[in-house]
Protein backbone atom coordinates (compact mmCIF):
# COMPACT_ATOMS: atom_id res chain seq x y z
CA UNK A 1 0.00 0.00 0.00
CA UNK A 2 3.43 2.58 0.96
CA UNK A 3 4.45 1.70 -3.04
CA UNK A 4 1.10 2.43 -4.28
CA UNK A 5 0.31 5.71 -2.25
CA UNK A 6 3.97 6.65 -3.88
CA UNK A 7 3.72 5.89 -7.18
CA UNK A 8 0.71 7.40 -7.34
CA UNK A 9 1.96 10.64 -5.75
CA UNK A 10 4.74 10.57 -8.68
CA UNK A 11 1.96 10.38 -11.67
CA UNK A 12 0.15 13.33 -10.51
CA UNK A 13 3.15 15.37 -10.15
CA UNK A 14 4.10 14.61 -13.66
CA UNK A 15 1.09 15.54 -14.25
CA UNK A 16 1.28 18.90 -12.69
CA UNK A 17 4.52 19.53 -14.65
CA UNK A 18 3.27 19.08 -17.48
CA UNK A 19 -0.04 21.36 -17.32
CA UNK A 20 2.62 24.33 -16.16
CA UNK A 21 5.20 23.19 -18.74
CA UNK A 22 1.67 23.90 -21.22
CA UNK A 23 0.37 26.95 -19.29
CA UNK A 24 3.65 28.85 -20.08
CA UNK A 25 3.72 27.61 -23.85
CA UNK A 26 -0.02 29.14 -23.97
CA UNK A 27 0.93 32.59 -22.60
CA UNK A 28 4.13 33.35 -25.05
CA UNK A 29 1.81 31.93 -27.71
CA UNK A 30 -0.95 34.97 -26.79
CA UNK A 31 1.71 37.46 -26.73
CA UNK A 32 3.20 36.41 -30.72
CA UNK A 33 2.11 38.79 -33.34
CA UNK A 34 -1.20 38.24 -35.47
CA UNK A 35 -0.92 36.10 -38.57
CA UNK A 36 0.07 38.30 -41.62
CA UNK A 37 -3.44 37.29 -43.53
CA UNK A 38 -6.86 39.08 -44.27
CA UNK A 39 -7.99 39.43 -40.95
CA UNK A 40 -5.02 40.43 -38.69
CA UNK A 41 -5.74 44.24 -38.33
CA UNK A 42 -2.85 45.28 -40.77
CA UNK A 43 -0.55 42.46 -41.76
CA UNK A 44 1.21 44.65 -44.32
CA UNK A 45 0.90 42.44 -46.91
CA UNK A 46 -1.16 41.97 -50.09
CA UNK A 47 -3.29 39.44 -49.76
CA UNK A 48 -6.55 38.71 -52.53
CA UNK A 49 -10.52 38.56 -50.44
CA UNK A 50 -11.84 35.63 -52.15
CA UNK A 51 -15.51 36.24 -52.45
CA UNK A 52 -17.76 33.49 -50.52
CA UNK A 53 -19.71 31.05 -52.57
CA UNK A 54 -17.43 31.91 -55.44
CA UNK A 55 -13.95 31.35 -57.07
CA UNK A 56 -13.44 34.60 -58.07
CA UNK A 57 -11.66 37.24 -55.32
CA UNK A 58 -10.11 40.61 -55.28
CA UNK A 59 -6.15 41.36 -54.82
CA UNK A 60 -5.38 43.95 -52.24
CA UNK A 61 -2.67 45.80 -51.93
CA UNK A 62 -1.34 47.71 -48.25
CA UNK A 63 -0.81 51.67 -48.69
CA UNK A 64 1.08 52.76 -45.77
CA UNK A 65 0.14 56.25 -44.12
CA UNK A 66 0.97 59.76 -44.98
CA UNK A 67 0.42 63.34 -45.81
CA UNK A 68 -1.51 64.63 -49.37
CA UNK A 69 -2.01 67.90 -50.38
CA UNK A 70 -5.77 67.94 -51.91
CA UNK A 71 -8.00 71.34 -53.37
CA UNK A 72 -10.74 71.73 -51.07
CA UNK A 73 -13.67 73.76 -51.26
CA UNK A 74 -11.79 75.75 -48.46
CA UNK A 75 -8.31 76.05 -50.77
CA UNK A 76 -5.41 74.02 -50.61
CA UNK A 77 -5.10 71.62 -47.78
CA UNK A 78 -2.17 69.03 -46.52
CA UNK A 79 -4.48 65.27 -45.17
CA UNK A 80 -2.76 63.17 -43.14
CA UNK A 81 -3.79 59.71 -44.81
CA UNK A 82 -3.86 56.68 -41.87
CA UNK A 83 -3.00 53.13 -43.51
CA UNK A 84 -5.34 51.09 -45.68
CA UNK A 85 -5.61 48.16 -48.57
CA UNK A 86 -7.02 49.22 -52.04
CA UNK A 87 -7.61 46.83 -54.90
CA UNK A 88 -4.61 46.31 -56.78
CA UNK A 89 -6.52 46.62 -60.08
CA UNK A 90 -9.69 48.23 -60.85
CA UNK A 91 -12.50 46.03 -60.09
CA UNK A 92 -12.94 43.81 -63.07
CA UNK A 93 -15.79 42.39 -64.25
CA UNK A 94 -15.32 38.88 -62.76
CA UNK A 95 -16.35 40.10 -59.18
CA UNK A 96 -18.34 42.80 -60.09
CA UNK A 97 -20.88 40.00 -61.51
CA UNK A 98 -21.25 38.34 -58.80
CA UNK A 99 -23.25 40.98 -57.22
CA UNK A 100 -24.91 42.22 -59.98
CA UNK A 101 -26.49 38.51 -60.98
CA UNK A 102 -26.67 36.93 -57.41
CA UNK A 103 -24.13 34.43 -58.95
CA UNK A 104 -22.89 34.33 -55.13
CA UNK A 105 -26.74 32.89 -54.34
CA UNK A 106 -26.72 30.40 -57.24
CA UNK A 107 -29.75 31.80 -58.99
CA UNK A 108 -28.86 34.91 -61.65
CA UNK A 109 -31.09 37.70 -60.92
CA UNK A 110 -31.23 39.94 -64.29
CA UNK A 111 -34.72 42.18 -63.58
CA UNK A 112 -33.62 43.83 -60.92
CA UNK A 113 -37.57 42.91 -59.33
CA UNK A 114 -38.38 42.03 -56.03
CA UNK A 115 -36.84 42.15 -52.79
CA UNK A 116 -33.34 41.58 -54.48
CA UNK A 117 -33.95 44.91 -56.75
CA UNK A 118 -32.99 46.85 -53.19
CA UNK A 119 -29.37 45.87 -53.48
CA UNK A 120 -28.81 44.55 -56.88
CA UNK A 121 -29.41 46.64 -60.37
CA UNK A 122 -31.26 45.50 -63.25
CA UNK A 123 -29.40 44.11 -66.08
CA UNK A 124 -28.24 47.02 -68.53
CA UNK A 125 -30.37 47.54 -71.66
CA UNK A 126 -27.41 48.11 -73.53
CA UNK A 127 -23.92 47.36 -72.02
CA UNK A 128 -21.38 50.23 -73.33
CA UNK A 129 -18.28 48.76 -74.00
CA UNK A 130 -19.61 44.93 -74.85
CA UNK A 131 -17.91 44.29 -77.53
CA UNK A 132 -14.23 44.90 -75.56
CA UNK A 133 -14.19 41.55 -73.65
CA UNK A 134 -14.62 40.88 -70.25
CA UNK A 135 -12.41 38.12 -68.00
CA UNK A 136 -10.00 40.70 -66.78
CA UNK A 137 -11.51 43.78 -67.94
CA UNK A 138 -12.71 46.62 -65.53
CA UNK A 139 -16.29 46.97 -64.66
CA UNK A 140 -17.66 50.03 -66.35
CA UNK A 141 -20.93 52.51 -66.31
CA UNK A 142 -21.59 52.23 -63.11
CA UNK A 143 -23.66 54.96 -61.04
CA UNK A 144 -22.05 56.22 -58.26
CA UNK A 145 -24.87 54.74 -56.07
CA UNK A 146 -24.07 51.20 -57.96
CA UNK A 147 -20.24 51.51 -56.44
CA UNK A 148 -21.37 51.85 -53.18
CA UNK A 149 -23.77 49.21 -52.95
CA UNK A 150 -21.32 46.78 -54.36
CA UNK A 151 -19.24 47.67 -51.92
CA UNK A 152 -21.06 47.24 -49.19
CA UNK A 153 -22.52 44.37 -50.49
CA UNK A 154 -18.80 42.90 -50.53
CA UNK A 155 -18.43 43.80 -46.90
CA UNK A 156 -21.39 41.95 -45.74
CA UNK A 157 -19.93 39.52 -47.55
CA UNK A 158 -16.41 39.38 -46.27
CA UNK A 159 -16.35 40.61 -42.58
CA UNK A 160 -14.33 43.35 -43.56
CA UNK A 161 -15.38 47.09 -44.18
CA UNK A 162 -15.05 47.94 -47.77
CA UNK A 163 -16.18 51.50 -49.69
CA UNK A 164 -14.90 54.39 -52.05
CA UNK A 165 -11.69 55.95 -51.22
CA UNK A 166 -11.90 59.59 -50.50
CA UNK A 167 -10.28 61.50 -52.88
CA UNK A 168 -7.43 62.80 -50.76
CA UNK A 169 -6.84 58.53 -50.23
CA UNK A 170 -7.27 58.59 -54.08
CA UNK A 171 -4.15 60.99 -55.06
CA UNK A 172 -2.19 59.38 -52.00
CA UNK A 173 -2.09 56.39 -53.43
CA UNK A 174 -1.51 57.56 -57.37
CA UNK A 175 1.21 59.49 -56.62
CA UNK A 176 3.12 56.55 -54.26
CA UNK A 177 5.20 59.17 -52.95
CA UNK A 178 6.81 60.38 -55.84
CA UNK A 179 5.74 63.17 -58.62
CA UNK A 180 3.49 62.26 -61.68
CA UNK A 181 4.69 59.56 -64.29
CA UNK A 182 7.57 60.51 -66.49
CA UNK A 183 6.81 58.44 -69.03
CA UNK A 184 3.08 58.22 -69.21
CA UNK A 185 2.93 55.72 -71.63
CA UNK A 186 4.39 53.07 -69.52
CA UNK A 187 1.42 53.33 -66.77
CA UNK A 188 -1.44 54.46 -68.39
CA UNK A 189 -3.99 54.03 -71.84
CA UNK A 190 -5.24 57.03 -72.80
CA UNK A 191 -6.45 58.78 -75.82
CA UNK A 192 -3.32 58.55 -77.74
CA UNK A 193 -2.26 54.98 -77.38
CA UNK A 194 -5.64 53.03 -76.08
CA UNK A 195 -7.02 53.03 -79.95
CA UNK A 196 -10.46 54.21 -77.98
CA UNK A 197 -11.31 51.07 -75.81
CA UNK A 198 -10.42 49.78 -71.71
CA UNK A 199 -7.78 47.07 -71.84
CA UNK A 200 -7.64 44.11 -69.09
CA UNK A 201 -6.36 45.15 -65.82
CA UNK A 202 -2.31 45.23 -64.88
CA UNK A 203 -1.54 45.24 -68.40
CA UNK A 204 0.75 48.66 -67.95
CA UNK A 205 3.15 48.88 -65.06
CA UNK A 206 2.17 49.26 -61.32
CA UNK A 207 3.60 52.46 -59.04
CA UNK A 208 5.24 52.47 -56.09
CA UNK A 209 3.05 50.96 -54.18
CA UNK A 210 2.26 48.54 -56.30
CA UNK A 211 -0.91 49.55 -57.78
CA UNK A 212 -2.19 49.06 -61.81
CA UNK A 213 -3.91 51.45 -64.06
CA UNK A 214 -4.22 54.13 -61.44
CA UNK A 215 -4.20 56.69 -64.55
CA UNK A 216 -6.26 55.80 -67.84
CA UNK A 217 -8.41 52.68 -68.60
CA UNK A 218 -11.26 54.05 -66.88
CA UNK A 219 -11.50 56.66 -64.08
CA UNK A 220 -12.45 55.85 -60.56
CA UNK A 221 -15.13 56.78 -58.58
CA UNK A 222 -13.86 58.15 -55.23
CA UNK A 223 -15.57 60.78 -52.39
CA UNK A 224 -14.69 64.14 -52.99
CA UNK A 225 -13.53 67.04 -50.33
CA UNK A 226 -17.41 68.17 -50.92
CA UNK A 227 -18.67 64.63 -50.60
CA UNK A 228 -19.58 64.35 -53.38
CA UNK A 229 -18.68 61.70 -55.86
CA UNK A 230 -16.02 62.74 -58.20
CA UNK A 231 -14.11 60.63 -60.86
CA UNK A 232 -10.13 60.40 -60.56
CA UNK A 233 -6.99 59.62 -62.97
CA UNK A 234 -8.60 60.02 -66.02
CA UNK A 235 -9.65 57.17 -68.87
CA UNK A 236 -9.11 55.19 -72.16
CA UNK A 237 -10.96 58.18 -73.70
CA UNK A 238 -9.16 61.24 -72.19
CA UNK A 239 -5.62 63.01 -73.61
CA UNK A 240 -2.54 62.74 -72.11
CA UNK A 241 -2.94 66.02 -70.15
CA UNK A 242 -6.35 64.90 -68.02
CA UNK A 243 -4.60 61.80 -66.93
CA UNK A 244 -3.27 62.90 -63.47
CA UNK A 245 -3.39 62.07 -60.14
CA UNK A 246 -5.61 65.18 -59.30
CA UNK A 247 -7.81 64.79 -62.29
CA UNK A 248 -11.32 64.68 -61.31
CA UNK A 249 -14.25 65.01 -63.21
CA UNK A 250 -18.22 65.64 -61.97
CA UNK A 251 -21.30 63.09 -63.37
CA UNK A 252 -23.02 65.30 -65.92
CA UNK A 253 -26.60 64.41 -67.45
CA UNK A 254 -24.54 64.09 -70.73
CA UNK A 255 -22.98 60.56 -69.24
CA UNK A 256 -26.91 59.00 -69.11
CA UNK A 257 -28.55 60.86 -71.84
CA UNK A 258 -29.71 57.80 -73.88
CA UNK A 259 -30.57 55.41 -71.33
CA UNK A 260 -34.58 54.81 -72.46
CA UNK A 261 -35.78 54.67 -68.91
CA UNK A 262 -37.90 57.34 -67.26
CA UNK A 263 -36.74 57.47 -64.51
CA UNK A 264 -33.45 57.09 -65.97
CA UNK A 265 -31.39 53.83 -64.36
CA UNK A 266 -29.93 54.55 -60.80
CA UNK A 267 -27.52 51.66 -61.41
CA UNK A 268 -26.16 52.24 -65.13
CA UNK A 269 -24.75 55.20 -66.91
CA UNK A 270 -25.68 54.15 -70.61
CA UNK A 271 -23.08 56.96 -72.27
CA UNK A 272 -19.66 56.44 -69.47
CA UNK A 273 -18.20 53.65 -70.66
CA UNK A 274 -14.78 55.53 -69.42
CA UNK A 275 -16.55 54.97 -65.51
CA UNK A 276 -15.17 52.21 -63.37
CA UNK A 277 -13.99 51.91 -59.60
CA UNK A 278 -11.40 50.86 -57.31
CA UNK A 279 -11.93 49.74 -53.52
CA UNK A 280 -10.13 50.02 -50.20
CA UNK A 281 -10.91 48.31 -47.23
CA UNK A 282 -10.07 49.83 -43.68
CA UNK A 283 -8.14 48.07 -41.77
Amino acid sequence: MGMSRIATALVLALISIGCASSGAGAQGDAGAPPPNDANSQWSGQPYTESVPGTTVGLEMVPIPGGTVEVETPRGTQRVEIAPFYMSRVEVPWDVFDVWVFALDEGTQVATGKGEEAVSRPSRPYVLPGRNWGHDGMPALAMTPHAATVFANWLSEKTGHTYRLPTQAEWIYACRANQEEPADLEAVAWYFQNANDRTHPGGSKEANAFGLADMLGNVGEWAIGADGEPILMGGSYDDTADQVRCDAGKKQTPAWNATDPQLPKSEWWLADAPFVGLRLVREP
